[in-house]
């Protein structure tokens, strides 16, 4: 079971998060949240619909092989990683196999604050919010940060 970060949808819902393992997607250091000299201000219901319409730009042909697995959104992130942004924890897909049954789904967790945080506008948090999914939904699928570094997803 690994830890990785960001978002899935129609086989997945949109709620709470719970605790759990990870693989993340963080904040640089070099700008960490709260630098930027203001945050966005933004309802949590608004911030969930930006979830939602990230999810729904996932071309279905990779949404119906999300398996098992739940986004959700949480407006912190766990205090000894303030800068993370989405967090993955689960199994990816490529490594299941015949052992993997009756265990709970996957989870995405968007983390709201340090994105508001870090975004001077409106659509910089909406193009944050599409990149830390599409970088969680990658590591449900087993695609690793180097990969989705080269791929402008890190």
């Amino acid at each position: 079971m690994g830890r990785r970060a960001t978002a899935v949808r129609d086989r997945a819902s949109i709620g709470p998060a719970g605790s759990a393992a990870k693989s993340t997607r963080s904040a640089s250091p070099a700008s960490p949240a709260g630098d930027n000299g203001g945050v966005v201000e933004m309802t949590r219901e608004r911030f969930e619909d930006l979830v939602s319409e990230a999810l729904d730009e996932v071309p279905p042909e990779l949404t119906r092989l999300i398996d098992n697995c739940v986004v959700l959104v949480e407006d912190d992130p766990p205090a000894h990683e303030p800068h993370l942004l989405g967090v993955y924890h689960g199994t990816p897909l490529t490594e299941r196999g015949p052992g993997y049954t009756m265990v709970l789904p996957d989870r995405i967790t968007i983390f709201r604050h340090p994105i508001l945080a870090m975004c001077a506008t409106a659509d910089e948090v909406v193009e944050e919010v599409h990149i830390t999914v599409v970088h969680e939904i990658a590591h449900h699928f087993g695609i690793d940060d180097a990969k989705l570094h080269e791929l402008g997803y890190a």
